[in-house]
C-alpha cells in the first residue's frame, strides 16, 4: 500500500545473463530513462539508466557466483 500512496509501482522485467532484454524490457527502461532525463538535475548520459540496470543484473550474477563456491576456496 506505502507503494501505492506513493505512486510507485512494481514492475519485473525479464533479461539473461548475456545482459540482453526483452523487447518489452527494453521499452519499459527507455521510457523509465526518458522520464528519468526529463527530472534529472544534474547532466547524465542517455545509457545512465541501462548502465545502472547493467551493473545491478552484474552484482547480482556475482553475488549467485560466489554463494556458490565451497569455504576453502574462498
Amino acid at each position: 500500500m506505502a507503494c501505492i500512496d506513493n505512486q510507485h509501482a512494481f514492475l519485473p522485467f525479464a533479461f539473461d545473463t548475456f545482459g540482453c532484454l526483452a523487447p518489452v524490457a527494453s521499452g519499459f527502461l527507455k521510457r523509465v530513462q526518458k522520464a528519468a532525463l526529463a527530472h534529472a538535475t544534474v547532466s547524465v548520459g542517455h545509457s545512465y539508466v541501462f548502465s545502472r540496470v547493467g551493473f545491478a543484473i552484474q552484482k547480482g550474477v556475482v553475488a549467485q557466483l560466489v554463494a556458490r563456491l565451497r569455504t576453502h576456496d574462498l
